[in-house]
């Protein structure tokens, strides 16, 4: 019997598949991987996730494994080096945006105490589960993402639009989007 996935998830992916499988709507709480992909989302902005997914690995190399504090004072000779790196997406706004984001980020934990207690307060710690059917449509952004999008951008944050944040709260398991047939929904309640 062959395993049951969401339609998305590229099976000829080994990469893609173990996103799906094993990070892909699972409630994340570590802080490093939160920030990582609040970038990584940003990064897929006009591109595929899988053409981000695909550089993951030299990202976290390019990106001091998403060190927050290194990267909020990268100066013109480091993202003259990103920019020259095949291994990330070379947009000049989008190493810009990183570089503030860590900087925003930095100023979020000493607020708030972190991307974990930020953002979970939108859902009381609770991800949201949705009961989609594999040809159900799934909603690009939400009035939660609108909150949550508009209130980054206020603390500082770029590439944090709507349909980003809806993206990164699915990735990070504020909302669970598996179809109800995929054997990850299976595995979770609701």
């Amino acid at each position: 019997m062959s395993v049951v996935r969401c339609r998305w998830a590229n099976p000829l992916n080994p990469l893609y598949l173990a996103y799906h499988d094993q990070e892909w709507g699972v409630p994340c709480h570590d802080e490093r991987q939160l920030f990582e992909m609040l970038n990584l989302e940003g990064a897929q902005a006009g591109l595929s996730w899988e053409t981000v997914l695909n550089k993951r690995h030299s990202y976290r190399a390019a990106f001091d494994d998403w060190d927050a504090a290194k990267i909020a004072v990268y100066d013109s000779a480091k993202v003259a080096q990103l920019l020259a790196n095949p291994g990330i997406v070379r947009n000049r706004l989008k190493v810009a945006a990183t570089i503030g984001n860590a900087q925003a980020y930095l100023r979020l934990c000493q607020q708030l105490g972190g991307l974990d207690p930020y953002l979970w307060a939108f859902v009381d710690g609770q991800p949201i589960v949705n009961q989609w059917t594999p040809d159900s449509p799934r909603p690009a952004k939400t009035a939660l993402s609108d909150r949550i999008s508009k209130d980054l951008k206020q603390r500082g944050f770029k590439f944090v639009g709507s349909t980003i944040i809806y993206a990164y709260m699915q990735a990070i398991g504020m909302v669970d989007d598996h179809d109800s047939a995929c054997f990850c929904r299976q595995r979770q309640p609701g």
